[in-house]
């Protein structure tokens, strides 16, 4: 499928992401130098995307949006992804129930 949006996506002054929507590849080599052509993604219609220096991409985002990240973007968002997941807290029926039965009772 045709790619349609070409999205750069930056930290802003506060630490929060930010992202830049262009129509065309052209867009984004008239802010950046371009250094090559993907050549070996899995997703075939990245193949052909261009490489810049200093960002990260080309990778996919859903199926018409070609993904590009500064570095900074791609190490924190690595580090959130690669960070455990704190358990999910469970309460059980019975446990729930016994405790607002004491509660009651006194």
């Amino acid at each position: 499928m045709a790619k349609e949006t070409w999205r750069l996506v930056t930290l802003g002054p506060d630490g929060e992401l930010v992202t830049h929507d262009f129509d065309s590849a052209e867009e984004l080599k008239a802010s950046h130098l371009q250094i090559g052509t993907d050549d070996c993604s899995t997703d075939l219609d990245l193949r052909g995307e261009p490489v810049f220096r200093e960002l990260i991409g080309p990778m996919p985002e859903g199926r018409t949006i070609v993904r590009y990240e500064t570095p900074e973007v791609f190490e924190t968002l690595t580090r959130e992804w690669a960070m455990p997941k704190p358990p999910r807290q469970r309460r059980r029926k019975k446990a729930a129930e016994q405790a607002e039965t004491k509660g009651t009772d006194g």
